[in-house]
């Protein structure tokens, strides 16, 4: 009886809990796209650029959500599956709108009267069996579970539809085209038909179906001003940039290159099989792809970043230290290329070399504090040239990213006592030193000492 309690309760909070084991993917151009294709709909929806971020989920499903704060999460099986930047574009619309409209705030409304309905129907169903009557008790805890889910589908079905119509005005104020929206909306619904409209119960999902979403939203959308504007021609080359090199990193290379084969001879394919090559274990074929890359365009900052990726990954860090440099130059200190050149700096094993490689890991974190990579690059190279104070104060920005607060507060305060006071890392150590002791004491149970 309990297990039977504790599942069903399991499942429901399936429902309302967003699934975030996925890894997190970073790249320095996908996401100056994401930034690109985002920023203007962002201003509309009255947010902070600063605030407001797009995530790449490593998740092939076709999929994007919010799960709490700023923080709009798009799968690579999204990318993968828009035909162009402006569907993307329309789904970042649609995310927006539920950061906008207050949705991940408001998820209580949905979720405390479903939770209402099933703990009620608990109560009866259980005291029913006590009663003697086990099957009766079994068949009201079915309906109240049922009516729980219907409940907060239903809610979950309005705020949907709310944050299509949210989007709407956003990309129409943004001066955006809702053509990629509608489209994207009926490849979904294609898949709908493919899978059998007859299958499907429309008051058992958690969208409205794509086919209602389409009839809601065309009109507003054709009659937009922006409806006739074309694709913004440098975001729509990002985008399929971006695709190529995702498809290389994500899909299996044999695929890849069954989808970008040798005789392709595009930007697409050469960037999409350095990836794959470079994944597979062929580094002197992926040198090869990323040259061709770097001889098509000498400049892009992008293209110099995976000529250098592949050789220092390949061993050859000295090397990666021309293409690296200069991919940092051009990206004007991006902070994950600037990582990649401060760690292939350090790889040398050269004590020269480790001057620029704090000066440049130092100006990543700077522009980036929540890059892990980076503040252990930085631990390293602090490591290596003796400053064992900072080297523990990158241990504890790492840690406290981690959520390990005894290894972040233990670090931190060893900072504390050997960097000079009042200076920016040692009021920084400080910081630190005080959010973990909180967290800890905040948590006993969770941060009890072993005996």
């Amino acid at each position: 009886m309990k297990r039977f309690v504790a599942a069903a309760a399991t499942a429901l909070l399936l429902w309302t809990t967003p699934l975030q084991a996925q890894s997190i993917l970073r790249d320095a151009e996908t996401e100056t796209m994401f930034a690109e294709m985002s920023n203007p709909l962002i201003k509309a929806a009255g947010l902070s650029t600063r605030d407001v971020k797009v995530v790449l989920i490593n998740d092939e499903s076709i999929n994007a959500f919010v799960a709490g704060g700023q923080t709009v999460y798009v799968h690579s099986g999204l990318i993968q599956a828009a035909d162009n930047a402006n569907e993307v574009q329309g789904v970042i619309a649609h995310e927006l709108g539920h950061i906008a409209d207050g949705h991940v705030v408001l998820a209580d409304r949905g979720t405390k009267p479903a939770m209402g309905m099933y703990l009620l129907s608990m109560v009866l169903g259980l005291a029913a069996m006590a009663a003697g009557s086990g099957e009766a008790g079994a068949g009201i805890m079915a309906a109240g579970q049922q009516a729980a889910m219907g409940s907060y589908l239903s809610f979950s079905r309005v705020q949907e539809s709310t944050a299509d119509a949210t989007a709407a005005k956003f990309l129409r104020q943004s001066n955006i085209s809702g053509r990629g929206m509608l489209s994207f909306f009926k490849k979904l619904q294609q898949q709908e038909y493919r899978y059998g409209t007859a299958n499907i119960d429309p008051f058992m999902q958690s969208h409205p179906l794509s086919g209602e979403r389409v009839a809601t939203l065309t009109a507003d959308l054709q009659a937009s001003p922006a409806w006739a504007n074309k694709p913004d021609a440098a975001l729509e080359e990002r985008f399929r940039r971006v695709k190529a090199k995702l498809a290389g990193y994500v899909m299996p290379a044999d695929q890849t290159l069954q989808a970008y084969p040798p005789s392709d001879q595009s930007i697409y394919a050469h960037y999409a099989r350095a990836y794959a090559y470079h994944k597979a274990g062929y580094p002197d074929k992926a040198d090869a792809e990323a040259n061709a890359l770097v001889k098509a365009e000498p400049t892009d900052p992008y293209f110099l970043e995976i000529k250098g990726q592949i050789l220092l990954e390949a061993g050859k860090p000295v090397e990666s230290l021309v293409p690296l440099r200069e991919a940092t130059e051009g990206s004007r200190n991006n902070p994950l290329i600037a990582t990649t050149f401060g760690h292939a700096l350090i790889a040398t094993e050269n004590k020269a070399n480790y001057p620029e490689a704090t000066r440049v890991l130092r100006t990543a974190v700077g522009r980036d504090d929540q890059n892990p990579f980076a503040w252990m690059q930085l631990g390293t190279v602090y490591e290596l040239t003796g400053d064992t104070a900072r080297a523990a104060l990158a241990t504890a920005e790492r840690a406290s990213m981690g959520g390990d607060m005894r290894t972040a507060s233990a670090s931190a305060q060893y900072a504390l006592a050997n960097i000079p006071a009042n200076t920016t890392d040692w009021i920084r150590a400080q910081d630190i030193a005080m959010a973990a002791q909180n967290e800890m004491d905040d948590n006993p149970k969770q941060y009890k000492r072993r005996k």
